[in-house]
């Protein structure tokens, strides 16, 4: 079955022009079942916030989706493909789903999506440690026959594995991937992605977006340089896919712009390093990194509770919740950078995304 589409040349150049992309949170309620008219207030908050596009499925929405006794795969794309349709948004907002497991479900839930309309696939190569760099790019091969691909290098503390220069490499060599989120949360492995795409033939055709949650700022900001047969290359990592783009969303868009306006100068001023710190801060708070992102989805949804977003903080899995301290945490990065929230904007249209 082959659903290819690529995609259309007003998206592509979005994507390549750098676009925020939060990761979508999963709402419940209290019985840790779908809360469809939250689920679907996230998704307006999303695109009134400026983002261009959603990643639905991923980690932050939860991989318990998958299990049957919850049944979610489908219904959250579904439900956040049926929001940007309803909108008629006038500008390009991409629909990327999230993918993962072994080839066989990963060619079900390619097809799933794509049947959905949705632009691309963020393939996990997580979980699957058994497979050979080789057999991983067979099976990356295999979903990008049905949907355009959007690689993931995950970090090894959350399920991630280190990937070689030379997997890179072929990655990029592969008809399909139109672009990869870096979020090995090391210089040295995010190096090897950029190096492998400046050294691919693809390079012009692959966007590069940070994952990298301990070092947004300075990765939007940064221009790679690298010497291929001679010539110097460059390539920019230009937007960001990340779970903690999931909150104060609006404010993460007026970072991006900025920086946008920036990036190519020769000199930046030195806040910029600054800024880079707060946001690695707060998102330290968010993601529980001092007890190994063990509370990282509930820091998430705490967030969100706090602005009306989301009625609790609820996980499927009844274990998942703020770990010691994590509550302070975050009391402490809204006291400290008021300038990063966005709860005043959230305020403002929290009563229209509610509305049915």
């Amino acid at each position: 079955m082959s659903l290819i589409k690529p995609l259309s040349a007003e998206k592509n150049k979005a994507l390549h022009e750098g676009l925020v992309i939060p990761a979508h949170p999963l709402a419940l309620n209290a019985a840790r079942e779908m809360d469809e008219r939250r689920q679907r207030a996230l998704t307006r908050y999303y695109m009134s916030s400026g983002a261009g596009g959603i990643a639905v499925a991923v980690h932050t929405t939860q991989f318990e989706i998958r299990d049957k006794e919850h049944n979610l795969f489908e219904k959250v794309l579904r439900l956040a493909s049926e929001e940007v349709k309803n909108a008629k948004l006038t500008k390009p907002f991409l629909q990327i789903a999230g993918i993962c497991g072994p080839t066989e479900q990963a060619v079900y839930e390619a097809e799933t999506a794509a049947g959905l309309g949705y632009d691309l696939g963020l393939v996990s190569m997580g979980g699957l440690q058994s497979l050979t760099e080789k057999d991983l790019l067979k099976r990356i091969a295999k979903i990008a026959e049905i949907i355009p691909v959007f690689g993931f290098y995950l970090q090894p503390s959350v399920g991630g594995r280190v990937l070689s220069y030379d997997f890179w490499k072929e990655f990029a060599n592969i008809s399909g991937v139109a672009g990869i989120k870096m979020a090995p949360f090391n210089r040295y492995q995010t190096i090897d992605v950029v190096r492998a795409v400046c050294n691919s033939e693809r390079r012009d055709e692959i966007a590069l977006y940070t994952g990298n949650d301990d070092n947004i700022v300075n990765d939007l900001l940064t221009n790679y340089h690298f010497v291929v047969n001679g010539i110097k290359v460059e390539k920019k990592i230009v937007g960001g896919l990340l779970g903690h783009w999931s909150v104060w969303t609006q404010k993460a868009v007026e970072l991006l712009e900025a920086i946008k306006l920036v990036r190519n100068d020769e000199s930046l001023n030195s806040h910029w390093l600054t800024r880079n710190i707060e946001v690695t801060d707060s998102n330290a708070a968010f993601f529980d990194t001092a007890n190994g992102f063990a509370g990282c989805i509930a820091g998430i949804h705490e967030v969100l509770r706090r602005q009306g977003l989301l009625e609790g903080r609820w996980c499927l899995n009844p274990e998942e919740e703020l770990s010691n301290g994590q509550m302070e945490e975050i009391d402490r990065v809204y006291r400290d950078y008021p300038n990063l929230n966005d709860d005043e904007f959230v305020k403002r249209h929290l009563s229209e995304w509610l509305a049915d």
